[in-house]
């Protein structure tokens, strides 16, 4: 899937790379000054790998509550939550935020596994008085993040963004031009997305672009992205978490999930797992003894017996090392454990 924005990020000689289905810029000016427009500043970023998938009918709420993990029937409108879609073996089939506004329930996932999020959401509608609507081919998404993205927001649609709770979604109009407007942070600091139509979202990206840069911010690419996610401790579907992990493996316990809202597809599991208490592998946030990031699926040893593998990785200026995440078994993975790997060592942070 190509963002609606690609020949934009083409012309302005951005570097495009597929990332997970999706062709999203990697770079623009390069790494270390986009990464310090984030920190110091404000970026703004292409974030159009979501599905987007709009639940309406008086059923939605109810019947959406018994498919996710999270309690979506206590959503109020203009609010969201964090969610995952679970096979009955509680393997995690996607991760969506699903948002309450205008009347329906807007859900966004990862386009990888678009198909077989939209199949599985619409084969439990049986009885239930609910209308499943696929938009993502008709929208896009970009999102502006950092110290200065709060007086942008003000500055481009009137919207103070540090009154607004995390998640939460507003409709608003720019310049004619209907979007959903997100509090949404995607790597630690002050952030907001727009969501609209393909065809409307250019104009939306370069007024955005103009406000940014006049706050000595810049546009951002996935490369800088990864680093900044990665610094802030946050998992991304699918690099981190997929269908061959379970929710506390995942160590998503504590933002994806409801232990109070009653049953849903694979909560069976979820709660045998939680009453034992611990799993035999868990995500863990790992430091690397050089720069240089090692690939995702390296193998992590300890003793020279295999025990946990890496997902994701990137060079890190805030800690002037590689980063990243990965799973590791239960005797391994605590603070301060040191791991060996082809060419270093790895220590869980």
């Amino acid at each position: 899937m190509n963002t609606p924005l690609l020949d934009i990020h083409r012309a302005a000689g951005a570097r495009v790379a597929e990332y997970s289905g999706c062709t999203l810029p990697a770079s623009f000016s390069g790494f270390d000054s986009e990464y310090r427009a984030a920190r110091q500043s404000a970026a703004l970023f292409d974030t159009s790998w979501h599905s987007v998938i709009a639940l309406r009918g008086p059923d939605r709420a109810r019947y959406l509550n018994a498919i996710l993990t999270n309690n979506i029937q206590s959503l109020a409108e203009g609010q969201g939550t964090l969610a995952l879609l679970l096979n009955p073996q509680g393997h995690i089939l996607a991760e969506l935020e699903v948002y309450a506004v205008g009347g329906r329930l807007v859900t966004l996932s990862h386009a990888s596994v678009r198909e077989r999020t939209v199949t599985t959401l619409d084969k439990y509608i049986i009885m239930d008085d609910v209308e499943l609507e696929d938009l993502t081919d008709q929208v896009g998404s970009f999102a502006i993040e950092g110290p200065h993205a709060a007086a942008i927001v003000q500055q481009t649609c009137g919207i103070a963004l540090g009154d607004l709770p995390d998640l939460a979604i507003r409709d608003i109009t720019i310049e004619g031009i209907s979007c959903h407007f997100l509090r949404r942070s995607h790597f630690g600091e002050l952030g907001a997305e727009f969501i609209a139509r393909r065809e409307a979202l250019p104009l939306l990206w370069q007024r955005g672009l103009a406000k940014v840069r006049a706050q000595g911010g810049e546009p951002i690419g996935m490369d800088a992205l990864n680093s900044l996610r990665l610094e802030a401790r946050v998992p991304w579907f699918p690099a981190d978490f997929n269908d061959t992990v379970i929710p506390h493996e995942a160590a998503l316990e504590e933002t994806h999930i409801s232990f109070t809202k009653g049953c849903y597809t694979g909560q069976e599991i979820v709660e045998r797992v939680r009453s034992r208490g611990h799993v035999n592998r868990q995500r863990v946030n790992l430091g690397f003894s050089t720069p240089n990031p090692p690939p995702a699926g390296m193998k992590l040893r300890a003793g020279g017996a295999e025990v946990g593998t890496v997902t994701s990785a990137a060079f890190s200026p805030a800690a002037s090392r590689a980063i990243g995440m990965g799973y590791v078994r239960r005797e391994q993975n605590s603070p301060g454990s040191r791991l060996e790997l082809d060419g270093g060592i790895a220590e869980v942070i």
